[in-house]
């Protein structure tokens, strides 16, 4: 099936239970997603990431990010603004979020925004504003993804990622391959996050939205790095 990309975001209406989840960008897999099919269309969206790690990243689906299922559902323009919506039945307290971009089929993230406290929202609208990097490179396929570390309720991640396409406009104040690598936690690699706090990340990047001053650090060990690798920091107890 196929669907004319939209040149800015608009808002999906839709009733759902259960947690949050992203739905516009349409993510993989999604009801949302025209390119998913009836059969192929996951209904636990709003589950969080294996406690195991072993789905992570986008729940396994960045797999197929070449096929069929992998359209690209949105067109970035490096330089440019835009939003993002999420539904769902429980906020679960708000906690905290990033949205990233890969476009290297999902084995890098790095931060395009980070929003600390409220997120998602208790209430009223849940969008989030971010900025593409003007020099992200063209790439036909490439990944953004929401992520989200709840306050209230067990300590877990969740991951929804979408096909995107990406267009280089020019250079940027701060490069995307100079950004932080997306946070990740409560997935058994050895760092997470408080129960009942939002979490503070350590390296929240340039871009960063603060709702709660008094958020927590995270515990153990997480990974933050550029272009050049990975390395491991100690977040504390």
């Amino acid at each position: 099936m196929r669907f004319t990309i939209p040149a800015g975001l608009s808002l999906l209406v839709a009733s759902t239970s259960g947690h949050m989840q992203m739905s516009n960008p349409p993510p993989l897999r999604s009801e949302f997603n025209l390119y998913t099919t009836d059969r192929e269309i996951d209904h636990s969206m709003t589950n969080p990431l294996l406690n195991d790690g072993s789905d992570f990243p986008c729940k396994g689906y960045h797999l197929q990010l070449s096929t069929s299922l992998g359209e690209p559902v949105l067109h970035l323009k490096g330089g440019n603004s835009y939003w993002m919506s999420f539904t769902g039945g429980s906020s679960q307290g708000g906690g905290s979020c990033q949205i990233s971009l890969s476009v290297d089929g999902g084995s890098t993230f790095y931060v395009l925004h980070s929003y600390i406290g409220n997120c998602p929202a208790t209430s009223g609208n849940n969008t989030l504003p971010f900025r593409v990097p003007a020099d992200v490179p063209l790439t036909e396929r490439a990944l953004f993804a929401w992520t989200w570390f709840n306050k209230l309720g067990n300590r877990e991640m969740y991951m929804n990622c979408a096909s995107v396409t990406t267009v280089h406009t020019g250079e940027d104040k701060v490069s995307l391959f100079d950004r932080p690598r997306m946070f990740v936690a409560n997935i058994g690699n050895g760092c997470t996050t408080e129960d009942s706090e939002d979490v503070r990340f350590p390296d929240p990047g340039p871009e960063l939205t603060i709702k709660n001053l008094a958020a927590a650090s995270p515990i153990g060990l997480y990974e933050s790095a550029g272009e050049e690798g990975g390395e491991l920091f100690w977040a504390g107890e």
